[in-house]
């Protein structure tokens, strides 16, 4: 039985094809091995070449495992969607301003 993959658009995959490529230079520019970053982030120099092409099938915890082996690059997903300008003006739009009852006259 084959394996369901996600279907994603194809600007999304693009975003894949260039983070894996930045991954594939931030290798390169330490000087690494494609099987000593695979061993540190415990899995096999294939995936670590999936995970360099931007394949989808690959988990992002996979993703996540490589950036940690590459000196701690991990800490980068905290970025992901740090300042949601979109979804803030969203939920500005959606709040209620609570009015007050003119002040009564003695």
């Amino acid at each position: 039985m084959a394996k369901k993959t996600a279907q994603i658009l194809p600007a999304t995959q693009d975003i894949l094809n260039t983070m894996g490529e930045q991954i594939k230079l931030a290798r390169l520019r330490r000087n690494l091995s494609v099987e000593l970053v695979a061993e540190r982030a415990d899995i096999s120099r294939a995936t670590l070449w999936k995970v360099e092409k931007g394949d989808k099938t690959v988990a992002i915890g996979i993703y996540a495992a490589v950036l940690h082996a590459l000196n701690g690059m991990d800490k980068d997903l905290l970025l992901v969607a740090k300042d949601d300008t979109l979804g803030r003006t969203i939920q500005d739009l959606n709040l209620t301003v609570r009015k007050r009852a003119p002040r009564k006259e003695d």
